[in-house]
């Protein structure tokens, strides 16, 4: 699909057969475009627009190029959080004079946002600069929104995990099972966070050591790109903070793990010791023998029994009195 935005341009689509991109506009649009709309757009800016597969390359050469008087860069934006399948997907820009091109082959939610309040207010993409500068603070805004909702996940795994009651840690497998199982889905979430916010480093860094950005005119343009390379370096670095966080809580909870094993083989250990003593009498006193004395007690029955009663309980009560169990 191919959308326009700008001043008399509200975000309707284009046909590219039988309609031509109008002059006024400054945002280009094009989602999952056609080859058609694609060569539409290169004729109306003169330029080509990168592929599917020269986005998807990861290497800077491949993603951030100035070629023919246009600048081309691609960012990787966070998607896929409503479905609780958090990815990445690259949007390619292409700024070519007062226009700005957009390629991608996804929806994410900032660029549903900024749709949204480009038709409002058209002051948003007044030109191409302003519109690239609009787009990645929406895409910026969004990646603080999750750090603060992995932040929130976090304190709750924590409070789960070290309750200030002793019985109170104690956790059943199944919820122990799902514990890692959130502790990995929140480390993926972060793990795509930090990827994308060093993409738009990269971006924004490349951007503002551009010439476009270093005019005389182009102060206030500078200001922005400054303002924003500082918002997204704090917010990956604050990442990097949780993510090592969350690597404790890792280590915690495995550690709790450890120990409820290790409770279980002591109760196992403490109970073949208390049992193995009246295990032996009985052994002793149940052979069949012909020739064995004690079969004509009378009282051997009730003995052998409270000799088993004694060697259980003994080695019960010397534990209790160590402390081991």
């Amino acid at each position: 699909m191919l959308r326009t935005y700008g001043p008399g341009c509200d975000g309707t689509i284009i046909d590219a057969h039988t309609q031509r991109i109008p002059d006024e506009a400054t945002w280009i649009d094009l989602e999952e475009p056609t080859h058609e709309e694609e060569k539409l757009v290169e004729q109306c800016i003169g330029v080509g627009v990168p592929t599917q597969a020269e986005m998807a390359e990861i290497e800077p050469s491949s993603r951030l190029y100035e070629e023919n008087g246009a600048l081309y860069m691609t960012v990787s934006a966070l998607r896929g959080l409503v479905e609780n399948h958090p990815t990445t997907t690259p949007i390619g820009f292409v700024l070519a004079g007062n226009r700005l091109v957009t390629v991608r082959y996804a929806t994410p939610k900032p660029i549903r946002t900024f749709e949204s309040h480009a038709r409002r207010d058209p002051e948003l993409v007044r030109d191409g600069p302003t519109a690239l500068i609009r787009l990645l603070d929406a895409i910026i805004d969004r990646l603080a929104d999750e750090i603060e909702h992995v932040s929130g996940t976090m304190e709750e795994l924590s409070e789960g995990i070290f309750q200030e009651q002793q019985d109170q840690r104690r956790i059943p497998a199944e919820k122990l099972t799902a514990l890692l199982t959130r502790i990995g889905r929140t480390q993926t979430l972060l793990a795509k966070i930090r990827y994308s916010a060093v993409s738009t480093i990269r971006m924004l860094s490349f951007f503002g050591g551009s010439n476009r950005v270093h005019e005389e005119s182009a102060t206030e343009l500078r200001h922005h790109v400054t303002s924003l390379a500082t918002d997204v370096t704090s917010l990956s670095e604050h990442a990097s903070f949780l993510s090592d966080n969350l690597t404790f809580l890792l280590d915690a909870s495995l550690g709790l793990i450890s120990i409820e094993q290790n409770a279980a083989m002591k109760l196992f250990s403490w109970a073949a010791v208390i049992f193995l003593p009246p295990t032996l009498v009985a052994g002793i006193f149940g052979m069949n023998f012909h020739h064995m004395p004690e079969l004509d007690w009378y009282y051997g029955y009730p003995m052998s029994l409270v000799l088993m009663l004694i060697t259980a309980v003994g080695p019960y009560l010397y534990f209790k009195r160590r402390g081991w169990i």
